[in-house]
């Protein structure tokens, strides 16, 4: 196994989702763009490939751009659906980073004449 492959096998989010202390009290918005997404359909296990849209207004943490991109390259060989990936990184996210404000767009390559986006909008939840 090459060292990249053991790093995204080997990553756990409870501790290598590594967070750092937001130093602004201003509200400010963090975007970021996640193009190489890819995680496996749990019914046939063709691989399903999407483009993960994250922004967010930082509390106390911001998370470091490493990190996230690991947690995404984990979902590479993991069996789950669209919505369960989407919903599972916002959790995390939240759960890590307590924003003001977060906002997850996964947007899916069509499959099967299937486009699917799933959103998630902290400011639209009731």
């Amino acid at each position: 196994m090459k060292y990249g492959e053991k790093v995204i096998k080997e990553f756990d989010v409870e501790k290598d989702l590594e967070i750092w202390p937001n130093k602004y009290d201003r509200n400010y918005l963090i975007k970021m763009t996640l193009p190489e997404f890819s995680s496996l359909c749990p019914r046939s296990g063709y691989p399903d490939y999407a483009t993960i849209h994250l922004e967010y207004t930082p509390n106390q943490w911001v998370v470091e751009l490493k990190a996230i991109k690991l947690y995404i390259n984990s979902f590479r060989d993991k069996h789950i659906s669209h919505e369960d990936a989407a919903n599972e990184i916002y959790e995390v996210l939240d759960k890590a980073l307590k924003p003001k404000y977060m906002k997850i767009v996964a947007d899916y390559n069509p499959r099967g004449n299937v486009h699917t986006i799933v959103e998630i909008d902290s400011s639209k939840l009731i």
